[in-house]
């Protein structure tokens, strides 16, 4: 296999990578006082401002005309992208950061179904291609469910001051919680892919599709807050880990990971 063939297969292992990592600092953020709507306004505004200046530049020469279909398509793009974005850092925060790494293994399985419904992927039984996604979609939403209803005893026990069963029993739902809210994540991460690839078929210029994505998702974000957060210190960015998550989240999840 070549360099160029394994590229491809790099950049995966390497976006999964970046997405362990946003997962802790998120959750790290979020237990910190940062609220799952703050942070995706501010990595997302951050983002637009990084994005505007650079994507009209780089396609400056060849720039695709923006036609109104093109916008709502960027809009749809967000909608569903900033939904996938407060479901799952909702479901990190119940839950944690292992939670939600685990059930990232679902989006290969929920998107192969989304395309193969939308007729962009075909389903033959008789190919072994078929049958080894088929069989991976299975085993990847059947892994996803147990670790969302089980959780097991933790590797090192921590000094507890109390051991009630009823935060017992309040861990336990909102593991379980937070799994349901990752699901929902990653059905509304599948549909972006979906999305996205459609868009960038008729609209290929992709540092382009990136800010006006980011860009409606700092829009549906700033109005969702303005009505949400009361709260002025829930806006700060501090401590420092507030700040390093938005940043990273910026570097890994905006930009890194929509070319891998």
């Amino acid at each position: 296999m070549g360099l160029k063939a394994a590229a491809p297969f790099v950049g995966m292992v390497m976006a999964e990578c970046a997405q362990v990592g946003l997962m802790i600092l998120s959750k790290a953020a979020m237990s910190d006082g940062m609220t799952n709507f703050i942070f995706v306004l501010y990595s997302n505004a951050l983002a637009s401002l990084i994005l505007l200046p650079s994507s009209f530049f780089l396609h400056r020469s060849e720039r695709p005309p923006l036609t109104f279909p093109i916008l709502c398509g960027f809009f749809l793009l967000g909608l569903f992208g900033w939904l996938a974005q407060i479901f799952g850092y909702a479901g990190i925060n119940l839950s944690s950061a292992t939670l939600g790494t685990a059930m990232l293994n679902l989006i290969p399985g929920l998107t192969f179904i989304l395309a193969v419904a939308f007729r962009m992927e075909k389903l033959d039984w008789r190919s072994s291609s078929s049958l080894v996604k088929s069989t991976g979609t299975i085993v990847s939403v059947a892994g996803a469910f147990v670790v969302c209803y089980y959780k097991g005893p933790p590797l090192l026990m921590a000094p507890s001051t109390s051991n009630l069963p009823q935060e017992l029993l309040s861990q336990q739902q909102n593991w379980i919680i937070g799994g349901l809210l990752l699901a929902v994540d990653c059905v509304m991460a599948s549909a972006w892919l979906i999305i996205q690839a459609l868009i960038l078929k008729k609209y290929p210029a992709e540092l382009i599709v990136v800010f006006f994505y980011c860009f409606s998702v700092t829009i549906l974000s700033t109005i969702v807050c303005l009505f949400m957060e009361r709260d002025p210190g829930a806006w700060s960015l501090k401590p420092t880990v507030r700040w390093i998550a938005v940043v990273y989240s910026v570097s890994s999840e905006k930009i890194f990971i929509f070319f891998m």
